[in-house]
Parts: structure tokens; sequence; C-alpha cells
């Protein structure tokens, strides 16, 4: 391998010269202290970045096994150094002069949210740290200017990879903290269903976000406090007993006046199935993993989906056990979502009453009256729900604003009052036995089998060796021109979860839909796939990328089912 004192050598050799000839740098360097690689070299000042890694070998980087031993300890830990990485190259950021994108040093911007990234890899075999970023090699005009880039690669970038990824420079404390409040988390997840719980809230924490553009924790917000008779106990690895509200398996509403903190209780259980960093707010805000934020979602595509359940016997004849539209209306488009929810697998079902198409939430007594069964093809959510739960096991937490017909079926109601909840099911429940109650109607619901659903190749992407595919700001994705809209998949929470599932999107295209894979074995194998391989497996390109986070299955699932270019 060749030394940093060769990579110098051939910079100044290059110096002033046009733009390409950064290309003769490219490939590997040993640091003494870690490898540097230059895995790509962009075209010109003006164009994306250049590629590069750095390797601290485990025994340099120096991290106790203990960090990184299990995959959420490991995601957690890599999340932390990224952060810490972060925060040490914004100070040499553009400090490089020249042209474009001259003396950029870019990493990973975390969020609130743990992801397992690219950007940072722990090996658990060995504590290898493989840390990936991204450079924009100086230049003046499109003449290259060395002299800065050897500033950026021989002055700050080695600052600040000792100050982020070797051990005995990090504060231990907090390293430590990062990674105990991963484990009691995870706790907690895992404690859920023996406690027939479906969500768990703590006491003390802070839900309100400081604005509609920040995820941070607003400053001097009114903090939760569980009604005594929700409260439970879990103790903790690390914190020992915590206690909050139980929300227990079944349905659960959430009620109260405009602005008291019904749809902020709802988005912190949504962001729930992510750990969450210390002083977020939400730390020990959890919701099983699985739990999918439900909603209408007008003129959204839907290929070859059981909505019958929900909607049926339609005045045009159209089949609804393989419902199939490029334009689904707000009733069938929630049809869809939830029984694609149930295919990916959710174990409690997230809804906003203002999210929602009415007609599809709920039929009150005086419709049913005057327009009958037979003349009406939705049979709303609220003569479901019990079923969902009580034949699929799904529990639902459901916002109510502005009626009470779910009262009747509702295990449990939370109303909240200046963001403070209180348990008011027994008064509910005694309001609504004065009204009649909807008709419930008793035949089991009957769900088609998923496994008919097998994706064939795209036959507009057959033998297509160049296949396109990018990011469209935080919304949308698109393969081959083929958009992806996915601004409601609310449990997105970063750009990079979209970069993965386009890349996720083309390699079931080009190497797993062939017919003979259910949708569901289709997503088991790319799951497979990034568990054995890591993310950089589904990249196609020479070097690896550094910008994909993962996404859970459920988002997996939400995209390909979004994607107006699956044939079957």
């Amino acid at each position: 391998m060749k030394t940093s004192q060769d990579l110098r050598n051939e910079l100044n050799a290059i110096a002033r010269k046009s733009y390409p000839a950064y290309k003769s740098v490219q490939g590997s360097y040993d640091f003494k202290d870690y490898k540097l690689s230059i895995d790509h070299v962009q075209g010109d000042p003006f164009a994306s970045p250049s590629k590069v890694s750095v390797l601290i070998s485990g025994r340099q980087a120096g991290f106790p096994e203990r960090l990184y031993e299990e995959r959420m300890k490991r995601i957690t830990l890599q999340d932390y150094l990224t952060r810490i990485f972060g925060g040490q190259i914004e100070k040499y950021n553009f400090k490089a002069k020249g042209s474009g994108k001259s003396g950029l040093i870019g990493v990973s911007r975390c969020g609130q949210e743990v992801l397992e990234r690219s950007a940072c890899t722990i090996n658990p075999e060995n504590g290898d740290v493989l840390v990936r970023m991204e450079i924009g090699f100086p230049a003046n005009g499109r003449t290259i200017n060395s002299g800065e880039l050897i500033k950026i690669l021989f002055d700050f970038l080695p600052d600040c990879i000792c100050s982020s990824f070797f051990y005995k420079r990090l504060n231990h404390g907090a390293v430590e903290k990062a990674v105990r409040l991963c484990v009691d988390q995870q706790h907690i997840r895992g404690k859920l269903d023996e406690m027939g719980l479906a969500a768990f809230i703590a006491n003390g924490s802070v839900l309100p976000r400081e604005s509609g553009v920040s995820q941070k924790p607003m400053k001097q917000a009114v903090v939760f406090q569980s009604p005594s008779s929700m409260e439970v106990t879990i103790d903790l690895p690390y914190h020992g007993p915590i206690t909050g509200m139980g929300i227990k398996k079944g349905v659960t509403l959430i009620v109260g006046g405009g602005f008291h903190g019904k749809s902020t209780v709802l988005e912190a259980l949504e962001l729930g199935v992510y750990n969450h960093i210390p002083g977020d707010g939400r730390e020990f805000v959890i919701t099983g993993k699985s739990a999918v934020k439900l909603r209408a979602e007008d003129s959204r595509s839907v290929k070859k989906v059981d909505i019958s359940p929900f909607i049926n016997n339609l005045p045009n004849g159209k089949n609804t056990v393989q419902f199939d539209t490029q334009d689904a209306s707000g009733s069938t488009s929630q049809a869809a979502n939830t029984v694609e929810a149930v295919e990916a697998g959710a174990d409690l079902f997230l809804i906003d009453e203002d999210t929602s198409a009415t007609n599809f939430m709920i039929r009150d007594e005086l419709m049913q009256q005057v327009v009958s069964r037979s003349k009406e093809p939705i049979t709303p959510f609220v003569e479901r729900v019990r079923a969902v739960y009580e034949q699929l096991g799904i529990s639902t937490i459901m916002v109510a604003g502005s009626s009470g017909a779910y009262f009747h079926v509702a295990d449990a109601v939370i109303q909240m009052e200046d963001y403070l909840p209180y348990d008011i099911t027994k008064e509910a429940k005694e309001a609504a036995s004065q009204y009649a109650g909807i008709r419930i109607i008793e035949e089991p619901m009957d769900i088609a089998d998923f496994n008919g659903r097998r994706p064939r190749t795209n036959p507009a992407l057959k033998n297509n060796t160049r296949i396109k595919s990018k990011v469209l700001g935080r919304d949308s994705v698109s393969l081959d021109r083929e958009v992806v809209d996915l601004r409601y998949v609310e449990q997105l929470v970063d750009q990079e979860q979209l970069q993965t599932l386009v890349y996720l999107l083309k390699y079931g295209e080009m190497k797993l839909m062939n017919g003979k894979r259910s949708l569901k074995e289709i997503v088991d194998a790319l799951e497979d796939l990034m568990d054995q391989k890591g993310l950089e497996a589904l990249s196609d390109m020479a070097y690896l990328p550094d910008s994909l986070a993962r996404p859970r299955r459920q988002e997996i699932f939400a995209c390909f089912n979004r994607y107006r270019g699956l044939y079957f």
C-alpha cells in the first residue's frame, strides 16, 4: 500500500493541472493511525463531491467489545461516532478555498433518531471502524489547487479523525450513556408484549417539538405525566425502575379539544419505533418496531390489493379482492394502506382522524338507517376495528376529535387537556351507553392470501443495464423516471432512508422480481442481504455509498406498493 508521503508527492506533482488529473490519486494510503482511501474523484469542482473513506483498525480504535457486541449497541455506537465526527468537520468545512464545492467536507447529518447508516460501520469481528465521507477537491476555476487539498487531508482530517474514532480521545461517560440508553430502550420494547402493552410513554417525557421544522424538544414544554390508573413500572438494566403510561393492547382512543396535544402524543408514538438520542425528550416513548401510521392518500397507485374487507360490491363491478387503480380515492387508499400494513407485519395501527377519509372511518346510525348496507360499498373501520384486534392481533391507537362513534368499541379512552392525559374510559362508556351504537357486522374479516402478490420485472426495464435512480428531495424517489411518492409515509425520518429505498427498489427489479417470489419474500430477501452484508451490498457502484440509512421493513413495503412500475 502507498504511504501518506506518496499521496503528498502525487498531489504536488499535479498542482495547477487540469481538474481531471485528480483521478491519478485514486487509491489507498497508509497514514499510520489509519488508512485513507480516495474511492471516487468528482469530474469537476461543481460536480458531486469526491468519495473518501477511512479505516481505523480495531486495535488502534480501542473500543471495548461490550460497546458493539450486539447489533443495536453497534448501531448506537456508530451513530454516536458519526455525530461526533460531524461536529468536528464542521469546524473545517469550506475552510479550504476554491471554486464550486471546493473545501466541502461532509458526512451524514443525524437527526433525533438512531439509525443504521453506511457513513460509519464497525466490524463486529475485530472492532475495525470504517467511516465514509465526501470531500470537495479544491480548484481555481477548473485548475487543480492541490495545496488546499493537502491542507484538508494532512491537517484538517487527521485532527477530526483522531478526535472522533479513537476511544482514548473520547468522553467515555458520554459513550457509555448512549449505549446504555439503547439497552434500556430495547428492554422496554422487548417487555411490551409480555406486559400486554401496545406502547409506553415515560413520566417526564417531553413530547412537543421546537417547531414545525425542528425535531428538537420544545423548551419549557409541559412534561408528560401518566394518569395513575394507567401507570406501569418497568425495571431497566441501567436506568433502574421507570414509571409511565402503559397503553394496553386493544383499541385506544385519544380525545380532547383542539390544540391540547392529541396529535403530539400520536406523533411521538409514530416515532417510538426508533430509538432516540439522549436529551431528545422522547427517549422512553416506545412502541413495537412494526407499528404503522395509517392515513388516506388520494391519487396513490394500488396494485393487486385485497380491500374487500372494507370495500366491496362497487357499482362498476370492479374487483376489490385484487384491486388495481392508478388514482385511488381517500377511502380506497386508506383501505389499501391498512391491508398492506397487515402484509408488512404491523402489530399496531396509529390513526389520526384529521388525516383519514371520513367515509372509511365512520358511518353513524342515522346514515346506516337512511342508506341501507346493500347500497353502501364501504364497511367503515369502526365496524372492523374490533376484528382487526381480535382476529389479526393488531391493536389500534386513534386520535378522534369530532366523532364519538368509537367510544362503543374502544377498550380505553384518554383525554388530553393542556398536554396532560386523563383516563376517562369509565365516563366515556357511560356517556356512550345513552346513545345507540353502530351495528357491528358479525362475519369474520377475511383477507386474501398475500402469496398471490408475486411481482415480475417491469417489461419496460427488462434487459436495461443502465436504470437511472435518484432521490427527489425528502418526498419521493424515482426509478427510470417513474416517481414513487413517499410524502405520506410519515415514519420515514431521514432523506438517507429514501436513498436506501431507491437502491432496494432497483435491486428488487434487477435481481428478485421474477414472478415466483411473493412481495413478502422479496422484502425478506432484501432484509437478509442488509443483515448479512450491510447497506453497501445494495450499491452497484465501484465505491461504497456514504449516505444510506436503513428503513424499516414497513417502509420498504410502502415504497414497493407505491411504485407504479410494480408489475404482476
